[in-house]
């Protein structure tokens, strides 16, 4: 397969939303409790519209707490566009076909303020957005046969330089892309989704209690 050349052959960010942010309270759980194996029941796609909305609350509020130091009435526009301690944050999505993974990026990042198109990367590998948080990457490595190739679009410079990293099939990368703080497992149940996240860093840790909270 063939992976774009460095930077210079990765597509430009869509803009954010001018109007800013849209709140809404969904919660990721539906009510009932997690099913055994810790998944979360999701019925529909709403819901897991729903899920990935909650993601993306939660991401901007450990980022933005992180960068300000908790200082309360920091704006949000302070952080846009800085580079973060740590480097980014890496959110694993993982699920066969059809799980929903492209589905929970494109709510997480609608809920972060992009106004944009937001196309799935399965040919692209990686597709930038600039969010109330700064520069996300949606990245997708199903036709990754091999880590090294990573290195044709400079993934660990794009790690470095990003608020968060949003990884569809994160196992294709293993050894090329750092491992992810937070792993989100989606299934197909039937007619519903499954959802499970899955801390694997501190900073994971925090992901994960912000999206239940």
């Amino acid at each position: 397969m063939s992976v774009r050349h460095r930077h210079a052959g990765l597509p430009r960010a869509p803009r954010m939303a001018a109007s800013g942010r849209t709140r809404s309270a969904d919660p990721v759980s539906t009510g009932a409790p997690p099913t055994p194996g810790g998944f979360i029941v999701l019925p529909d796609e709403a819901a897991t519209q729903s899920a990935g909305r909650a993601l993306g609350r939660a991401l901007e509020a450990m980022l933005v707490a992180r960068h300000a130091g908790g200082a309360p009435g920091r704006a949000l526009g302070a952080v846009a566009g800085a580079q973060h301690a740590g480097g980014a944050l890496i959110v694993g999505l993982a699920g066969g076909l059809g799980a929903g993974k492209t589905t929970l990026a494109r709510a997480a990042l609608r809920e972060l303020g992009v106004a944009g198109t937001v196309r799935s990367p399965t040919y692209t590998i990686a597709e930038p957005y600039d969010t109330r948080i700064g520069r996300i990457w949606h990245l997708d490595l199903y036709r990754i046969a091999d880590p090294d190739e990573l290195e044709f679009i400079a993934i660990r410079d794009l790690v470095s330089d990003s608020a968060a990293c949003l990884v569809e099939w994160p196992e294709r990368g293993r050894g090329g892309i750092p491992e992810p703080d937070c792993l989100v497992t989606l299934a197909v149940d039937g007619s519903a989704r499954r959802l499970r996240i899955e801390p694997r860093t501190a900073r994971g840790d925090a992901l994960a209690s912000r999206v239940h909270a």
